[in-house]
């Protein structure tokens, strides 16, 4: 069976996070896959090429993701209208989708799972897995709770926090859920089933 680019890039992605990028060869990925290594180059030139092919990849998906739902796809500067028009339900729903997507998508588990290992070996990585898994995310929701704020959406009790606090409240959650379920994916139906409940009592707290 021929393999294709795909092939490729999805098993050096699963190497890549259960041994890390420096310990992998573009042998061992030829190795995996059952080809040879001039196999392999006709279609990426070297174990960097496939690398920055995945984080591409990666960027491509976490962009469909927000299509599909009713948050913003891109960040407030390229975007703020859409900002104005997320509501809180939305948000808190998307926490939701964001769990399924990061433990059931398989691209997206794996990757998960190589930048978390990869960001203690370079700067390049610590900041990818930041902006992606930690900081980014903060600042994404941040930006939505301040317009929801500024727009009315929220109670009294929120008008008296920031939308920072609001933003780590919500995501802190998530961020849990992904490291609970890394150490016991068996129990994924339990971590998922907590994590709707802490989000649909996030939203009656706060909902005006």
């Amino acid at each position: 069976m021929k393999t294709n680019k795909e092939e490729i890039m999805l098993t050096a992605l699963k190497m890549f996070a259960k041994c890390g990028f420096e310990a992998v060869s573009t042998s061992m990925i030829a190795g995996e896959l059952g080809i040879t290594k001039g196999a392999l180059y006709r279609h990426y030139k070297s174990k960097q090429e496939i690398f920055d092919s995945i984080i591409k990849k990666m960027f491509e998906l976490d962009e469909k993701q927000a299509n599909e739902t009713n948050v913003p796809a891109k960040e407030y500067e390229e975007d703020a209208e859409s900002y104005e028009k997320t509501s809180l339900e939305d948000l808190c729903e998307f926490v939701n989708i964001q769990f399924e997507y990061w433990t059931e998508n398989e691209f997206a588990l794996y990757f998960r799972r190589m930048i978390t290992l990869e960001q203690y070996k370079n700067e390049e990585m610590k900041k990818l897995y930041r902006d992606m898994l930690v900081d980014g995310p903060v600042k994404y929701s941040e930006d939505l709770f301040r317009e929801m704020l500024n727009n009315g959406q929220l109670n009294n009790k929120a008008k008296k926090t920031s939308a920072r606090s609001l933003a780590i409240g919500l995501y802190a959650p998530l961020f849990l859920a992904l490291k609970l379920y890394d150490t016991k994916e068996s129990d994924s139906e339990k971590i998922k089933s907590d994590l709707r409940t802490i989000t649909r009592d996030f939203y009656e707290r706060w909902k005006k």
